[in-house]
């Protein structure tokens, strides 16, 4: 099964970010043929900054991306004008997540077997 999340929210002051992100590691777990892409949209692209420092017991979306990005079947994907507009560039990002585009965005959700929204 082919998953597309779609998440919009800011990383940090709702859960959302960390719900779908969670949502997508257990997508993963549940069976070998999963393939889950993430694709982050709006303040939902900051959570793809390398070196990001949270609280000892915080959750840190930086290390959950690296948990989807685990293998060959979770893919991040971040919305490039969502980057331009928030001044982030490509160095910002940490290793995994890459730039990506409406158009591919299009065609993933027409390509996915179910598309989640956060």
């Amino acid at each position: 099964m082919h998953y597309l999340i779609l998440i919009n929210d800011p990383p940090y002051g709702t859960e959302r970010v960390f719900n779908g992100l969670r949502l997508a590691h257990a997508l993963l777990k549940k069976a070998d043929d999963n393939r889950v892409d993430v694709f982050l949209m709006a303040d939902a692209v900051v959570g793809a900054n390398a070196g990001q420092k949270t609280p000892d017991g915080f959750y840190n979306v930086e290390r959950m991306l690296r948990r989807v990005l685990a293998g060959d079947r979770g893919r991040v994907l971040l919305c490039g004008t969502c980057m331009d507009a928030r001044g982030m560039s490509d160095d910002d990002t940490m290793d995994g997540p890459r730039r990506s585009t409406m158009d591919e965005l299009a065609q993933i959700t027409a390509d996915a077997d179910k598309v989640i929204v956060f």
